[in-house]
């Protein structure tokens, strides 16, 4: 025995396909192509054909088989063998002819050639076989649900064959197994009962998508040997993957032993390229079914496959009407939002019906929306992260999710089964569904857990199951499964919502095509019109000058005071013109970007403002040293110009203060992971709530034209202009007596 490591996993690594093994109801050749020399013999050679393995090793297959065989055998090379499979062979020994069905194969550059003794009435024609088959396809055909066909297949290999047990039984997602229908003479049912996937491993599930039909005669034989042992060509063991002879699992044996099984056959049910199911039959005696009553199986096993769409499609037909009806219902008003996560939050009770779910999340980006019952928020991002890498074409489910993640044990009342969907991958959105834990009582055939044999050595072994008999067992931390329908809706559901965004964003590009149009238009118009008003305005104001200066003494107190105020408002005038002008090449002019080094430029603008102000007491407070940014080093001299000298303009407090810094991280107010927040806060006389949208906008003033040393009101609105051309954005917090900050993202420069 080995140290070997006992786990399930031990099966599913036994090499069943490479055995060099065979059962002894018939011989092995292994065939030199094209030359037809045999390389190798099973040992029972001289039982089956009277001719003993040294005879007929090295020789041509011509010393067995007359020519017409042969021909019949090199036709097969140019053919699909599935098509020409049995060959009617014969060999002759002591004067008499013994008769095979041949069953041939190519593996590389040989030919596998397998014999099977006929019985004397094994001659089935076309008609025969017809006759044998036409009621049973059509009563398969005619069954109205999934387990009726199945109970009627059961029914009709039991009759062809003569089993005492005949089973379907069906794999769930996860490879175990139940009964899902029976037929049989014996006293103890299967009918209803679960196995585990360690019952048939991973190698003997894909041998059974190679071979759709397995016969075992004796399960007590004694296997023929290979001679020799590995094939001459390769000196590797032969792949007896296709081998109808191919001997059986030393394991598989124990395991029908203990099940009180003889003879056993196995036909595959295949759904999708993928093995569905078999049809098992059993019997408590050795029993041989020749290749003819095979064929005719292995074909049943085919319609039955073929048939296994028709079924599951008819299966809940009202439950998948819905879900159809639930899903348009959705699109439609996703379709209808401005925004698709919008959609989603107003149609909470169909998100959750789509599915049969009892709560759902939904993520975008570091938003979670909650719908009915549903883990933390903290508990869905963790799990997120757990899934993301274990996602299948969008999708991630699970009916028992603390099999595989711990972490769920504290929530598996609201959430044991999860179906997840990635809408996108980059803009992290996602949809979560959970389902709570259903306490079930499952009935095994026999405890499913394999036992451990510990050997007088100290040694290990796993063994096959020695009970079949009704075994129960609560199962806890498991939801009720996700069905195939609900799985298919919501495949559906992402290429749908995708459309629905694309749709969106269509619109909204073709929107931001119109607006961006028409602000450059604006631009256009506010350069041009304030350049050209420009002109006569300064006439005005000479005009004005001119009349003061030569008619003074013609002109009354009145008239002069009068035309000193023209001269005011056509100075006003010039200076919200140029303010627009201003404004409007800010949006014209190109960025000159390049790096701006804030802890050198901040104390320059400080410095400069502090030269126009030389009365102002102001304490400017810059706590640590300023990151460096990307952008036009004129704009953003301009900027923070504007925000340091309004908060030196509106501070009535008889101790000034202004800081400039900038903050790790964005707090609320995220943007992208290379942007920086700074800000300027002062503890001047603050902004009304009420103000704070409106104070950004061309020329609003919150007090009077002279109050707080005037101004034209454009100053916050060029800050706004700067910072939205560099991609960033502005915005203030303020009370009002104690002081405002004013918060504005800048791209930073690396390894700042």
């Amino acid at each position: 025995m080995t140290d070997e490591i006992i786990d399930l996993t031990n099966c599913d690594r036994e090499p069943i396909h490479i055995p060099s093994l065979i059962q002894p109801h018939g011989i092995l050749l292994v065939l030199q192509d094209p030359t037809l020399e045999i390389l190798q013999v099973s040992s029972n050679s001289q039982e089956v054909v009277g001719r003993q393995p040294d005879e007929l090793l090295g020789k041509p297959i011509s010393d067995l088989l007359d020519v017409k065989q042969i021909k019949l055998i090199q036709q097969c090379l140019a053919e699909d063998f599935e098509s020409v499979n049995p060959l009617n062979l014969s060999i002759k020994h002591q004067n008499k002819s013994i008769h095979f069905d041949g069953i041939v194969h190519h593996l590389d550059n040989i030919i596998i050639l397998e014999l099977e003794p006929k019985k004397a009435k094994d001659k089935t024609g076309f008609f025969d076989f017809y006759q044998q088959v036409r009621g049973t396809i059509s009563r398969i055909q005619k069954a109205p649900t999934l387990l009726a066909m199945c109970q009627i297949v059961v029914t009709e290999v039991r009759r062809i064959t003569g089993f005492d047990r005949i089973m379907v039984y069906r794999f769930d997602r996860e490879g175990a197994g139940s009964v899902i229908a029976e037929d049989t003479n014996q006293e103890t049912p299967y009918l209803d009962l679960h196995y585990p996937p360690s019952d048939i491993p991973k190698q003997a599930r894909h041998l059974y998508t190679l071979n759709w039909l397995r016969l075992i005669p004796n399960a007590s034989y004694q296997p023929a040997t290979l001679i020799p042992t590995n094939n001459p060509l390769t000196n590797q063991p032969l792949d007896l993957s296709l081998s109808v002879l191919r001997s059986v699992s030393p394991l598989h044996l124990e395991y029908l032993e203990n099940m009180g099984v003889t003879a056993s056959m196995s036909i595959s049910l295949m759904h999708e390229q993928k093995l569905w199911g078999l049809i098992a039959c059993h019997h408590s005696s050795p029993k041989y079914i020749s290749y003819n009553i095979r064929t005719i199986c292995e074909f049943i096993g085919q319609v039955m496959s073929v048939e296994l769409a028709n079924k599951e499609a008819s299966e809940d037909v009202d439950y998948k009407s819905q879900l159809k009806s639930l899903q348009t219902q959705f699109v439609e008003g996703l379709s209808q939002a401005e925004y698709f996560l919008d959609g989603i939050v107003q149609m909470k009770s169909q998100l959750l019906n789509l599915v049969s779910a009892t709560g759902a999340m939904i993520c975008s980006g570091d938003q979670y929306i909650q719908v009915g019952k549903t883990p933390s928020e903290s508990e869905v991002n963790a799990l997120l992260d757990w899934i993301k890498p274990q996602l299948h074409h969008n999708l991630f489910e699970t009916r028992s999710l603390t099999k595989n993640y711990p972490a769920a044990e504290s929530f598996k009342a609201i959430a044991s089964g999860v179906l997840a969907l990635e809408i996108s991958k980059v803009h992290h959105n996602y949809i979560l569904w959970f389902r709570p834990e259903v306490i079930q009582t499952v009935n095994w055939g026999g405890n499913p857990n394999k036992p451990v044999e510990v050997f007088s050595d100290g040694s290990l072994r796993m063994s096959p199951r020695k009970s079949f008999e009704l075994w129960q067992e609560t199962v806890q931390g498991a939801a009720l499964p996700w069905k195939p329908c609900e799985i298919e809706v919501v495949t559906e559901l992402r290429s749908l919502i995708v459309g629905v965004v694309l749709r969106q964003a269509d619109k909204l590009a073709s929107m931001n095509f119109e607006l961006q149009r028409s602000n450059e238009e604006l631009d256009s118009f506010a350069y041009v019109a304030s350049h050209d008003l420009k002109e006569p305005l300064r006439g005005i104001h000479n005009y004005a000058n001119f009349l003061m200066e030569d008619y003074a003494d013609v002109l009354d107190n009145d008239g002069i005071a009068k035309l000193q105020t023209l001269v005011r408002l056509t100075q006003r005038m010039e200076d919200l013109i140029n303010s627009l002008l201003h404004f409007s090449r800010l949006g014209r002019a190109e960025l000159i970007r390049q790096s701006v080094n804030l802890h050198e430029l901040v104390p320059q603008v400080i410095a400069t403002l502090t030269i126009s102000r030389p009365q102002s007491e102001i304490e400017f407070r810059i706590p640590q040293p300023l990151k460096s940014v990307q952008g036009d080093r004129a704009q953003i001299n301009e900027l923070f110009s504007n925000l340091i000298s309004n908060a030196i303009k509106y501070n009535d407090k008889p101790k000034k203060w202004v800081e400039i810094g900038f903050i790790e991280g964005n707090g609320e107010n995220k943007v992208v992971s290379t942007s920086v927040t700074f800000y300027v806060r002062d503890n001047g006389i603050g902004i009304p709530q009420e103000h704070l949208d409106k104070i950004f906008q061309i020329f609003r003033r919150l007090h009077g034209r002279d109050d707080f040393g005037g101004g034209t009101g454009v100053g916050l609105t060029i800050a706004r202009k700067i910072v939205e051309r560099h991609g960033g954005r502005i915005w203030v917090e303020s009370t009002p007596t104690e002081g405002s900050t004013f918060y504005f993202t800048l791209s930073a420069e690396a390894n700042t």
